[in-house]
């Protein structure tokens, strides 16, 4: 008797683990098991959307405020076209914000990142954020420092 209920102990123990680094891996991956209907979508346009990938977060001072839910190349423009999804609980963000792909930590994990403007008209449904910020890309950076050292050289 004492044997099956160390089994059933041990079991109980495992299952909790296995549904530990589940909860983790899906927190980690950014996939939630919600569905996030009350939101709208805005585009953006970046020259350089390096890194990026869908269902990036999209943050607001530090807090989620959306995810990205869509990237593709705009053949008009020849810029990459980011659709945003934003909660409909942020309804508020002035036309005139700025959108900027920010890394985060060390592994350098990229996510869009709005500043808030000061219009009075607001965003909605469809509609663009037009001032935008790319990403940095780590290799043009020092590219540029060793262009500029060697030609400090001649």
């Amino acid at each position: 008797m004492r044997t099956r209920t160390l089994e059933l102990v041990v079991g109980l123990f495992i299952l909790i683990g296995i549904m530990a680094v589940l909860v983790l891996a899906l927190r980690v991956s950014g996939l939630t098991m919600s569905t996030s209907a009350d939101s709208y979508k805005v585009y953006a346009h970046f020259d350089n959307v390096a890194g990026l990938t869908s269902r990036a977060k999209v943050t607001m001072a530090g807090v989620t405020i959306g995810q990205v839910t869509g990237i593709e190349f705009d053949k008009n423009r020849y810029t990459g076209k980011v659709e945003i999804a934003i909660n409909g609980d942020v309804n508020t963000l002035p036309s005139d914000s700025t959108a900027s792909i920010l890394t985060a930590g060390l592994l350098g994990e990229k996510y869009v990142g709005i500043s808030v403007g000061g219009e009075d008209t607001m965003l909605a449904e469809g509609d663009e954020i037009y001032d935008t910020q790319s990403a940095l890309v780590l290799e043009e950076l020092i590219g540029r420092f060793l262009l500029n050292t060697v030609s400090k050289e001649d």
